[in-house]
């Protein structure tokens, strides 16, 4: 039986930087990875399967943020783009989307908490 907890979060100014970073490198991993996936198959008619370490070499900031909020935006995308060959494309998503969400793994989130108690937030 999974269980789900939604919770309230009042996070230091370092955690809100950690938390735009992560929501900002979504996003970016997500749109890019979907412009790529259909240059590739407007040129080839196949399926690119790519993935975000692909991208960690070119852009050094993804190395910042939590790999799995990564993964998940490759997961989320991949399954957008499975459903445009049933029904429509995926779109971009925007700053403008009614909620931010990102899972973060607890050990994200303990690395976030020790590195804010250590600087003495």
């Amino acid at each position: 039986m999974n269980k789900a907890y939604k919770f309230r979060i009042y996070p230091t100014s370092e955690q809100k930087v950690m938390f735009a970073k992560t929501f900002g490198c979504v996003r970016f991993i997500y749109n890019h990875m979907l412009s790529d996936k259909i240059k590739y198959y407007e040129e080839t008619k196949q399926k690119l399967n790519n993935t975000p370490a692909q991208y960690k070499s070119e852009y050094e900031w993804l190395k910042e943020v939590d790999s799995l909020a990564l993964a998940n935006a490759q997961m989320n995308l991949q399954t957008a783009y499975n459903n445009f060959f049933r029904s429509s494309s995926p779109r971009n998503q925007t700053t403008e989307a009614t909620g931010q969400t990102v899972p973060i793994t607890i050990s994200a989130w303990k690395t976030a908490i020790s590195s804010s108690q250590k600087s003495g937030l």
